[in-house]
Formats: C-alpha cells, structure tokens, sequence
C-alpha cells in the first residue's frame, strides 16, 4: 500500500483534498467534480437493489494520516447536516461538510497526557447517543467519553473490575440505552505487548444505561467493530486478526447478554493479497451488513450471503451511513474520506 496514489487523481484532486500539513485551517471544498477511487465487484444480483449500477467511489477529502470513526451529525434549526470521523495519529477529530470541505473539529481527541503515546494515541469510534451528543472511544485515554452540549467530557467507564481498558475501538447503541463496545489493543504504543496493558484479554462488553458495565465475551483475539441488526436481536463483531479474519453473529439475550457465536464470513485468505482487515460496519433498516475488510467494504445480505465489495484499493477502516436521508455510505480509507450513493438507508443508533 501507497500514501501517495493521490498523484494520479491530477489536478482535479488537488481542488477537492485537503492538504493537511498541520493541524490548523484547511482550505474550503470548491468543486463538485470529485475525483473516483476503486471499484464496485458485484457477487449476487441482489446487490444491485444496494448500489446504483452507476454509482461512484468519490473522494472527498484526503491528506490524513489514519482516517476512522465516521459519523453523521443530523440537520439541526441551526445547521445543515455534518459528518465527523477520526484521524487517529493526528489525535484529532476532523468536520467535514457539503460544499466547505474538511476541517478541524477536536484536539486533543483521545489523548490528554503530556508524553508520547505512540502513533494512535486519537479517538477511534465515534457515534451519537439519544441526546445528540458525541461519543467516543478513546485510545490514549483508554476509556470511553462523552462530550455534552456544554462542550466539557467526561468518562463513561475506564476500566474493567479496576484494570483499565486495553484501548476501546468501536461501539453502538441500542435503543434501549445500552451501550456495546470492542477493546483490542491497537491504541497502545506496543499493542498488545505494550506493558501498559492491565487485562490479559481483548473483550467485548455492555455497559447499561445505569452504568453497570458487563464483559460479554473475552474469546475474540481482536474485536474491533460492532453493529446490531435493526431488530436488535443479533450483534455483530469484527475480529482483525490476521490468522482469523472474520465476522461474528452473537444472539442477543433479553437481558444484554450473549448466545453463542456463529461466523458470517471468513476473509483469513485475503489478507495479505487485499489490504486491510476486518473493521468497522453499519447495517441499513432491512439488516444488509456493510463491513469493512481486506480490500474494502464486504456487503452481506441479511442472511449473511456475500453480495458484493465496493473495493477501495485502500486499507479501509471504518463506514456509516449519512446524508440528509441517510443513504449515502461514507467510507475511512487510510488517507482519504469517500462516499457512494445507495439505495437503501441506515439506521440511527
């Protein structure tokens, strides 16, 4: 993999991108011509009920380090509709709206010390809960935030029977409040031999809306990111391990807990050939699975059938979807922020 397939969009990326050299001001969006990256690889005729047939990868801002995390600010009385996402190294969370382009939205993101603490210290996941404000999994920080509307943060829960989390990733919500959530270790300086670490286990856990955290499971050696199905009866989990490159299917209980896991898809074999790994995902409003993975974003029927691939060419980490009518999947890939035109919508969680 490249940081520098920019060059071969010509001129008219340069219009489009951001030229983030520092963390100050970035210049405005002033083209609609967006430049195009990857390809659409169609597996099932089902999934052309999913993306357009002429439908586009669009480039819409570039020049970050490790973009992760997006997430779609709803229209308000007092703004129109924005989208947030992650840049890791930078700990920073960038804004990036329709016709302005990119900019600095949060720093510190994830990392309030005053030492070095690697090269992923930012936030990761980031999602909205029922009142609107932003929440995040913070990797320096190890913990999981929220900031109110007064601007201030504070944490949700840090530590896990008094050991602190290893660097919680991905979350979301269910509507009844509860809150679902991955830790693998890739927010410490040295991951998962990083003495730093004070659980001997990656987990996936629940913390309820009353606060009382619960460990779902420890037998995932890298859970990363985290959905449920629009009836809320299953949640699914990413494992970016690199010898076991899949997705899991968790019943879930009435009471938030967890049934026995089944694999959806196993990718173990492209990683290496493809770039990237198993990461984040959203599920739209019929429980189709947008997941990314080795070559970009895996599409999965809600019957967990393969559909197809939007392949970035890049390592892609993380989608969701945005827009006025939710239909429109922005993607995380390595350096760049994309997005394609559906034909479904997303669920708000």
């Amino acid at each position: 993999m490249t940081r520098l397939r920019a060059c071969c969009f010509g001129l008219s990326i340069a219009l489009v991108i951001l030229a983030i050299a520092s963390d100050g001001p970035v210049q405005a969006q002033d083209t609609t011509n967006f430049p195009v990256l990857g390809e659409v690889l169609r597996f099932d005729s089902d999934f052309d009920k999913l993306i357009p047939k002429d439908a586009k990868l669009e480039v819409i801002a570039a020049g970050f380090q490790w973009t992760e995390g997006p997430v779609w600010v709803p229209k308000s009385k007092q703004e129109s509709g924005y989208l947030l996402f992650s840049d890791i190294p930078r700990n920073s969370v960038f804004k990036w709206v329709e016709g302005e382009g990119a900019s600095l939205y949060l720093k510190p993101s994830g990392y309030t010390g005053v030492s070095d603490y690697g090269s992923e210290p930012g936030c990761n996941g980031l999602l909205l809960d029922a009142a609107g404000q932003l929440v995040s999994c913070e990797h320096g920080d190890r913990r999981v935030s929220v900031m109110t509307h007064g601007g201030g943060k504070r944490t949700l829960v840090d530590n896990y029977r008094g050991k602190r989390f290893n660097s919680p990733n991905d979350a979301v919500f269910h509507s009844n409040g509860d809150l679902y959530f991955t830790d693998p270790p890739y927010g410490l300086p040295n991951q998962y031999d990083d003495p730093r670490r004070e659980l001997d286990f990656c987990g996936v856990y629940r913390l309820s809306k009353d606060g009382e955290l619960t460990l779902l499971t420890d037998q995932m050696t890298r859970p990363n990111g985290i959905g449920l199905s629009p009836n809320e009866k299953t949640l699914y989990v990413a494992q970016s391990d690199p010898d076991a490159a899949i997705w899991k299917a968790f019943p879930l209980k009435s009471d938030g807990s967890l049934g026995d896991g089944r694999t959806i898809h196993d990718a173990t074999k492209d990683v290496g050939s493809l770039p990237g790994l198993p990461d984040g995902m959203a599920v739209d409003k019929d429980g189709n699975i947008f997941a990314t993975g080795p070559g970009g974003v895996y599409v999965f029927s809600p019957d967990e059938r393969l559909l197809g691939r939007i392949s970035t060419g890049e390592r892609t980490a993380n989608c969701t979807f945005g827009g006025d009518d939710d239909s429109v999947l922005f993607l995380a890939a390595d350096m760049y922020l994309c997005r394609i035109q559906t034909s479904t919508t997303g669920i708000r969680r």
